[in-house]
């Protein structure tokens, strides 16, 4: 089959679809990209994926979204795939509306969170769910990152068979690393004896970083590794203020790592993920985490309670609250035994739900690839 992988930004091809599309092609089929141009779309080109670039646009602008439809519309009647599979919120509307109107077979879509979930003005919220549910109607294989959103999809009616295949990282590369640990943390500045811990995500606002950085000002035990870097596609509140307060504050408890490729390592090297959200899909980076072995602090929403389970794997706190987040982190960094015992068993967790393999598998033969 002609398939195309249809993401709104470099980034997610690279960071959500690349282990997708590997497993289709290793099936025999031919599998195309289709994403706004970026630099991080030089791995999957090294790897021989064609990829074309479409001008999408994360806003609710209308004439750009206008100008994206054309763009694929005119993709998919030039290339006739046999499957499109598309994936966030704008860009699967799109894809999907573009491809009926092409004429494609199959229209699949993954969802990585829904917008009207999310935190935002009761317009927005509204008009998003009416387009997932009209977009609902024309999608054959409906698919979810998370189990809750599943359960939405169907109970509100968007589509009767909405299935959740979670999401899934590479055991192989995420694992427990005492070479690395002890290489970085030296590099890094980062004792034996402290408890580091760790993030990584885009820096926005809804990641919840104000609430982390005082929490870490309120958790004396704990240095606090930002991992990530806040993309030219970002919106929302500038957050470099709250960096440079916490940064008088915290001193040499803070370091800000910045983009990194060896996340792996860096994860390998701290003791604590933290991720306090307001909202999400099933994010990768708590999969990790989990895998590499540490303990996660995360906030109780869609998608990571659904991950860390209180009290045996991590702690889940109130999303946008400072003093629960201090108190968690604190708690753990106080307790090197408590970090060993809930980071085993987050791994174990992950290793039996959150394997790539087998989530790529379980996604391609939803897919009916």
């Amino acid at each position: 089959m002609k398939i195309a992988e249809v993401i709104n930004i470099d980034f997610s091809l690279r960071h959500f679809l690349l282990p997708l599309m590997r497993g289709a092609r290793a099936r025999g089929h031919e599998v195309v990209g289709i994403c706004a141009e970026g630099p991080l779309l030089d791995l999957p080109r090294a790897e021989g994926f064609r990829i074309i670039p479409v001008p999408m646009a994360r806003s609710l602008n209308p004439l750009a979204q206008a100008r994206c439809f054309r763009a694929l519309q005119q993709v998919f009647e030039a290339e006739r795939f046999d499957l499109v599979h598309a994936h966030m919120p704008i860009s699967s509307l799109l894809a999907r509306a573009a491809a009926k109107a092409a004429g494609v077979p199959r229209i699949a879509f993954t969802c990585h969170g829904f917008l009207f979930n999310q935190p935002g003005p009761l317009w927005r919220r509204g008009l998003s769910l009416g387009l997932e549910w009209a977009a609902g109607r024309i999608t054959d294989t409906f698919l979810t990152v998370s189990e809750e959103e599943a359960a939405d999809a169907r109970r509100i009616g968007i589509h009767p068979r909405a299935t959740a295949v979670l999401n899934g990282r590479d055991p192989a590369v995420f694992h427990p690393d005492p070479a690395a640990r002890a290489t970085l943390r030296a590099a890094l500045g980062a004792g034996e004896g402290d408890c580091v811990v760790v993030t990584v995500s885009r820096l926005v606002r809804h990641k919840g970083f104000p609430e982390l950085l005082r929490a870490a000002e309120a958790a004396p035990g704990v240095t606090l590794w930002i991992v990530g870097e806040r993309l030219a596609t970002d919106h929302g509140e500038d957050l470099e203020p709250h960096f440079a307060r916490a940064a008088q504050v915290l001193g040499p408890r803070l370091r800000r790592l910045g983009y990194r490729h060896d996340v792996a390592r860096v994860l390998a090297a701290a003791d604590v993920f933290c991720l306090p959200s307001h909202f999400e899909g099933l994010p990768m980076s708590v999969i990790e985490a989990m895998l590499t072995g540490l303990p996660v602090v995360a906030t109780d929403i869609r998608g990571p309670r659904e991950m860390v389970v209180e009290g045996e794997t991590g702690f889940l706190v109130p999303p946008m609250t400072v003093d629960p987040l201090a108190a968690a982190l604190q708690r753990l960094a106080a307790d090197p035994a408590l970090r060993a015992r809930l980071g085993e068993a987050g791994r174990a967790r992950a290793l039996a739900r959150f394997d790539e393999a087998k989530v790529v598998g379980r996604t391609l033969d939803l897919l009916g690839l």
